[in-house]
């Protein structure tokens, strides 16, 4: 078997790794992330960033030639077009035989239980909960962006932690420490919406804030944390909601993302919340992450997961080099 290459695209940063043909991992290569596939010049957005993540490795390690890439893309599971073209642009600029595309929240459900049914609720900068059944039953709740959903992720707590500072620099409400700590990260509290801006990714730059607002809750600011324990509720409703929509005697249910770095203000509380499941649930720690997911959807489609995987094969020969322009990212 030839080499290949799993590829973990967020809102916040791209993961990508180089497989050899006997399925061992190289080093991790990470760049800036995408704004998603449904955000506007989305998909160009990710295609930049995957190729700023998978070209160097490409260059260095020069394999013969790769079976298959495969992307978990923020927004895939919106946007199921948008990933069918982003899989045909990737397939033009890699020497690749094929290009599997699917939602970041799949790869995560995939690597979360190692290709086997339950529920695993993703957070990061959004929040999304994916459900699969033992009778290939599917749900997805939330993870509908931060203008409309991701409830309880880090851009919601982040943003959520900005609206209270500017209502205690206003005057409009409680006094909290989140006034002070929003000055420190950001600056002068009247320039804070030209720097939530300032990224080109308000998302990404509002969940930086997240961590500012579970260290204050921890240390006891009111303010701080009701809104941990609001997103605690949020995401446990979403578990809940996912599971009820599935089929399965008891359920296994593991949380992963970069958000679990909260600890205990944030996951205290959300135990507590699935804790009043009226299914059966048996929680467990993730085994694998959302590249660990896309590393074994590259390699396997006989997986539960299968069905909401976008995979487009090569009928042309492959560019004997990668050709693909890389534009960084950031400038998005």
């Amino acid at each position: 078997m030839t080499a290949a290459v799993a590829v973990d695209l967020g809102k916040t940063g791209c993961r990508a790794v180089l497989m050899s043909a006997d399925g061992t991992a190289g080093p991790v290569h990470e760049v800036p992330g995408a704004p998603g596939l449904v955000a506007e010049g989305g998909v160009e957005a990710a295609r930049a960033a995957v190729g700023a993540a998978v070209l160097p490795l490409l260059r260095q390690h020069t394999p013969a030639g790769l079976a298959a890439v495969c992307v978990g893309a923020a927004g895939a599971a919106a946007a199921p077009e948008a990933a069918r073209a982003l899989a045909a642009l990737l397939l033009q600029d890699l020497p690749a035989d094929e290009v599997a595309v699917t939602s970041d929240a799949v790869t995560a459900h995939a690597g979360a239980l190692g290709g086997r049914t339950g529920v695993v609720l993703a957070i990061g900068t959004g929040s999304v909960a994916i459900g699969l059944g033992e009778d290939g039953s599917y749900a997805r709740v939330d993870g509908w962006g931060p203008w409309l959903g991701d409830e309880g992720s880090g851009a919601w707590i982040g943003m959520n932690g900005l609206r209270a500072a500017l209502r205690a620099h206003d005057g409009r409400g409680p006094d909290t420490a989140l006034l002070a700590a929003a000055t420190a990260r950001f600056g002068d509290p009247d320039t804070l919406p030209a720097a939530l801006a300032a990224g080109g990714n308000p998302a990404r730059t509002a969940a930086s804030f997240a961590p500012d607002v579970a260290h204050a809750a921890e240390a006891g600011d009111p303010v701080a944390g009701r809104i941990v324990r609001d997103a605690a509720t949020a995401l446990g409703k979403a578990v809940l909601a996912a599971a009820a929509r599935i089929t399965g005697e008891v359920l296994p249910v593991t949380v992963t993302g970069g958000l679990t770095g909260l600890g205990e203000p944030l996951m205290a509380p959300l135990r507590a919340a699935l804790e009043g499941s009226a299914r059966p649930l048996s929680p467990r720690p993730p085994l694998g992450d959302p590249l660990d997911g896309a590393r074994l959807l590259a390699r396997d489609a006989t997986v539960p997961h299968e069905p909401h995987v976008v995979r487009v094969r090569r009928t042309t020969s492959p560019p004997s080099v990668p050709t693909m322009p890389v534009i960084p990212p950031a400038a998005v």
